[in-house]
């Protein structure tokens, strides 16, 4: 019989009734103001940029931030497109370089593999909090930068913003639009580990048809990745765009999206040799074990998968945007989106070196890792490989959004305001097949009954007759939101400011799922879990303007993620957070700081104070073992500094960096080495990226990026690294103007050849080794 759970939570905070309603009482409101100036350009508008403005951003794109950066009261990063393509940047993750502290620094855990942007930002796993132009981008899949014309990074609570987010913030992909310019690029890149790529980036004006105009950007990558044997980036893409009325008040813009993917994904490569890496005693594990404390590390290229792994996405998205302007100071937008991504993978994982701790049970129940060792003899040292972990997941998304902003002014003080109305689905299902782990089953997957030992020193990856056999088992969850939205800043004088914003979510998540008990022949037993509830976040911002191009600040802001928030699946783990009988995690950040825009505005100065405080954490009962509590409490605090923009009219600089502090304020989960600082979160972090334009056409760049010491989390392994060393990469580039339709560019990475930990996994006993030095050469053409 199917088990039904429904926990309704109701707030004494109340939705607003309608945007609607606040609609129209900002155009009526708006109705004398019509002389004010206007607070911002024109919706969905592309300019042409000055030269120092490549590196600089003076706005972000969504309407929802009222006020140019330098008197926006938080950190944002933003990320051009120009940087992207002097670095050659693919992915997203790439393109996070350029901001300290945000990278993939977590591998996954036990065997599974974080696959695609497993961001972690300010502390925290930021991977559901990924939008592309405003709308919330579903699905574990590593996103391509082709269509991208920046990447913007709002840090803090961002739930006023977005609704359910990570305490960390959120990362904001802007889409390329159609413009009024006819123009025709392309790029053509080969390099290290079998690197091709190719792009084109089309925009053209439809004759007959005042201020239409369509773009198409096309990508095709086919890629190994430098350092690293068999691991295989295969993607392909298409964005079309046509938009209609380009520089007339109403607009209307399609965007369609078509991705490809199909990869050999990354399972890591075992620690043994880290610093860190030791087994337990003689006295629990035998001396046949104690031989490994001075083994060899192993070859950073080894692949210990199969040929047999894969991992395949396929993306699609469509997009419906209408803007309407009925004065310079009352402006309409409403976006509508669908959205489809189907993940499909199968990895082969290993378990080397997570050992149990030593106790009579688990000694039993362990079976040895490296089978029947020779110590004297590492080259007859093997793995055993785990059956592959298999994921077949759909994500869908229905999304419609409604925006006014409006511009006027009420005795004596001026209103920038922002009001609106979301409405969303969220859907994600999963199929179940036969996992790792169950020995009676192993024939449905290979003949020989088992994936053949890896040798430790030297994998062969070439196995095959694999079989991936579905268990019966699925699962299907569902979340539907309905939230309202108003900002506003409120300018009392030309030096003060008050910027305010608050938001209420109104979500249902309802969860659908059969599992088997026991495998391969348990019962399928189907249960439901549903949730539902009202989440209010705000955020409240002082700034004081001592100069016109500059400004000091102050934020007080909040967010909170529910039950199911990340991914709408629910579960009855006790000790998980997505369990609905659970209350919403809650995190508030302060923030003091002060930006400038300096050298005639061409360079972007920021610093940063700030402090997050999480809540609402789950921690096992000190009292009763089986009873989870929410009494844990996190906090991440730092500084932030960043300069962007240019120097000189030749001389371009990105660079940025943080100091961050962390603590687990209240809670019994500690990290690998017993402290009580949050995992994955370097201590500091520094990126830079610098350009010079020689005479000649000659272009000179380079970077540089370190990343502090690296905690990792806890499952009870013992013997395995705690944590991974600080690190310091060097990358450069050079380009070379040949003539108007055409650039030569060389990047060379990795310069020093680095051997670095770019992520670990939750027990210690895996990493994903940093990238080699490699090069690519590029042409760029324009037209």
């Amino acid at each position: 019989m199917t088990q039904k759970n429904t926990y309704i939570k109701s707030r004494r905070h109340g939705a607003p009734r309608t945007a609607g309603a606040a609609a129209a009482a900002l155009m009526a409101l708006a109705a004398p103001a019509q002389a004010q100036p206007s607070s911002g350009g024109t919706l969905g508008e592309v300019k042409v940029q000055a030269t120092q403005d490549l590196y600089r951003a003076e706005t972000v794109s969504s309407p929802k931030f009222t006020q140019p950066l330098v008197d926006t009261p938080q950190t944002v990063s933003v990320i051009k497109e120009q940087v992207l393509r002097e670095q050659t940047a693919t992915t997203l993750t790439e393109a996070l370089r350029n901001t300290p502290g945000a990278s993939t620094f977590f591998l996954g855990e036990n065997g599974s593999t974080s696959t695609g942007d497993a961001i972690y930002m300010r502390g925290f796993d930021s991977s559901s909090s990924i939008f592309v132009d405003g709308v919330r981008d579903i699905g574990a899949i590593s996103r391509d930068v082709f269509n991208i014309q920046q990447v913007e990074v709002v840090k803090g609570p961002a739930g006023t913003d977005n609704g359910r987010t990570a305490p960390s913030g959120a990362i904001n992909l802007v889409s390329k639009q159609p413009t009024l310019d006819d123009s025709f690029s392309a790029s053509l890149g080969a390099g290290s580990a079998s690197y091709k790529r190719a792009t084109a980036d089309w925009n053209k004006t439809l004759s007959g048809y005042p201020g239409a105009a369509l773009r198409l950007n096309v990508v095709d990558d086919d890629s190994g990745v430098a350092g690293r044997d068999v691991v295989r980036n295969r993607r392909r893409g298409i964005a079309p765009s046509i938009a209609f009325g380009l520089d007339t008040p109403t607009r209307v813009i399609v965007n369609l999206l078509h991705i490809e993917q199909d990869n050999i994904p990354d399972g890591g490569v075992p620690t043994i040799g880290l610093p860190g890496y030791t087994t337990p005693d003689a006295l629990a594990y035998g001396a046949r074990r104690t031989f490994l404390n001075s083994a060899a590390r192993v070859d950073s290229r080894n692949f210990y998968g199969t040929t047999s792994d894969f991992a395949k996405v396929q993306a699609d998205q469509a997009t419906l945007r209408i803007e309407h302007d009925f004065s310079p100071d009352l402006k309409l937008r409403n976006t509508t989106r669908v959205g489809r991504i189907h993940n499909d993978y199968s990895l082969t994982s290993f378990m080397l070196g997570g050992y149990p701790a030593p106790t009579a049970a688990a000694l039993t129940a362990a079976s040895a890792f490296l089978a029947t060792p020779n110590p004297s003899d590492p080259s007859t040292w093997t793995v055993t490989r785990n059956l592959p972990t298999n994921v077949n997941q759909v994500n869908r998304i229905v999304v419609n959004q409604t925006n006014v902003t409006a511009a006027l002014a009420t005795g004596g003080i001026q209103h920038d305001l922002s009001t609106g109305l979301e409405l969303s689905r969220e859907e994600q299902t999963n199929l179940g097949y036969y996992g790792q782990g169950f020995a009676g089953i192993s024939t449905t997957y290979a003949p020989a009954g088992a994936w053949p030992a890896a040798n430790l020193y030297n994998p062969n990856p070439n196995v095959s007759g694999f079989r991936r056999i579905a268990n019966g088992t699925w699962s299907k969850g569902q979340t539907d939101t309905v939230a309202a939205y108003a900002f506003d800043t409120l300018k009392f004088s030309p030096q003060w400011q008050l910027t305010g914003g608050v938001r209420v979510d109104h979500y249902k998540t309802d969860f659908d799922a059969v599992t088997q008990a026991a495998l391969p022949a348990g019962t399928l037993t189907p249960s439901s879990l549903s949730v539902s509830d009202t989440l209010v976040s705000g955020k409240l911002g002082l700034v004081f303007k001592p100069a016109h191009n500059g400004s000091v600040y102050a934020l007080a802001a909040t967010s909170a993620q529910p039950p199911g928030g990340a991914n709408n699946q629910l579960s009855a783990a006790a000790n998980s957070a997505a369990n609905p009988k659970f209350d919403p995690q809650k995190a508030r950040t302060y923030e003091v700081g002060t930006k400038w825009d300096v050298l005639d505005k061409r360079l972007a100065l920021t610093a940063a104070a700030y402090r997050t405080t999480v809540s609402n954490d789950i921690e096992v009962d000190p009292t009763n073992a089986s009873n989870y509590l929410q009494t844990g409490r996190k906090r991440v605090q730092g500084l932030e500094f960043a300069a962007v923009g240019a120097l000189t009219h030749d001389w371009t600089i990105s660079t940025g960096y943080t100091v961050m502090d962390t603590k687990i304020l209240s809670g019994t989960v500690k990290n690998a080495d017993g402290t009580d600082g949050l995992s994955y979160t370097p201590k500091s972090a520094f990126t830079l990226w610098t350009t010079y334009r020689l005479p000649f056409g000659v272009t000179v760049g380079g970077g540089a990026r370190f990343a502090g010491k690296l905690r990792r989390g806890t499952d009870g392994a013992v013997g395995t690294p705690a944590y991974t060393d600080a690190y310091w990469v060097f990358d450069a580039m050079t380009s070379y103007h040949v003539n108007k339709n055409l650039d030569l560019q060389l990047n060379v990475f990795n310069l020093a050849d680095k051997d670095y930990v770019a992520a670990i996994n939750k027990s210690g006993y895996r990493y994903t080794p940093g990238i080699a030095r490699s090069a690519r050469l590029t042409a760029n053409l324009t037209f």
